[in-house]
């Protein structure tokens, strides 16, 4: 689906595909929260495992559903899937760490900061240009990240561990969604998928008998749950692209940050402080700026070219 398509659709389509766009985020915002819950008693290593692991069931319903069957997973790009499924596990073991040492909106405010990072990370990787405009926005957003952190002069920091590794997170996510878009063009989305699951799955697997620590009857069924929930979102947010366009979906990831409060608030009486507030103030706005210029630059193309 191209950018402006979406005037073509109907409107019921449209609220449907933000309808499981949002469910999705909850979704999302659901496995974090039993991440950090897990983080407690487990290694991250071994959470991260389960994750990968249990998404295969929904993931596979999805390829199963599409009718793509096996051929949807030819590639012949092998080693470009290992190493964006290398980086991608990089980015989850970074972000599960930073839950286990900081509330989750804190780490959602950070993690605000991708979509400013990719549209940077565009230019070296992909080659494409980037406007003054947008490029102020990306120094405005990465202000608003400072703000988050609070590095120095302030009486209290959030610049610690977990911190440093949510910015980690953020950054490796923003790599692999770039190569994403390096390969989409001759890689089906089924099987970038499938791929960066099994890469995963093979690293995680590999450490975790070092790890390894023999669950609860419960806690084996919310182990198995991170992973029912993280492959569901991934079915859900696929399903939504094809509803409606990212132009429209993308604003709505931010109401990860009202869950994020919502569970940081009941679960573990987190809630984010005036400088979290702020500084994600201006990152979200930065961000749906850089969307907004994107947007209407694909429009202007996509009129020319007609």
């Amino acid at each position: 689906m191209t950018l402006g398509s979406e005037t073509a659709l109907p409107r019921s389509r449209i609220a449907a595909g933000i309808a499981l766009f949002a469910f999705s985020i909850l979704l999302l915002s659901c496995m974090d929260a039993l991440i950090k819950w897990l983080s407690a008693g487990y290694p991250v290593i071994q959470i991260a495992f389960f994750r990968v692991a249990f998404a295969l069931i929904p993931v596979a319903l999805l390829i199963i559903g599409t009718g793509g069957g096996l051929t949807g997973l030819r590639t012949r790009r092998p080693l470009a899937h290992v190493a964006r499924g290398t980086i991608g596990f990089g980015a989850g073991i970074s972000f599960f760490t930073a839950f286990a040492h900081m509330p989750l909106a804190d780490a959602y405010a950070i993690a605000f900061a991708a979509p400013l990072l990719i549209t940077a990370l565009s230019v070296p990787i992909l080659g494409e240009l980037v406007g003054w405009r947008r490029w102020i926005a990306i120094v405005v957003g990465f202000i608003g990240v400072i703000v988050i952190l609070r590095p120095a002069g302030a009486a209290e920091t959030m610049l610690g561990f977990g911190a440093v590794m949510a910015l980690t997170g953020t950054a490796l996510y923003s790599i692999a969604i770039v190569l994403s878009r390096q390969m989409i063009t001759t890689e089906t989305n089924a099987a970038i998928v499938t791929y960066q699951t099994l890469t995963a799955m093979t690293l995680s697997g590999l450490a975790l008998p070092w790890y390894f620590v023999m669950p609860t009857a419960s806690d084996l069924l919310l182990l198995a749950g991170v992973g029912i929930l993280g492959g569901s979102a991934t079915v859900a947010m696929t399903q939504s692209f094809r509803m409606a366009s990212i132009s429209i979906l993308a604003p709505f990831e931010y109401t990860a940050m009202v869950w994020g409060v919502f569970f940081g608030v009941t679960l573990w009486g987190d809630l984010p402080d005036t400088g979290v507030w702020v500084g994600t103030a201006i990152v979200i706005a930065s961000g749906l700026y850089i969307l907004h210029r994107e947007t209407r630059l694909s429009r202007s193309k996509a009129q020319r070219d007609r």
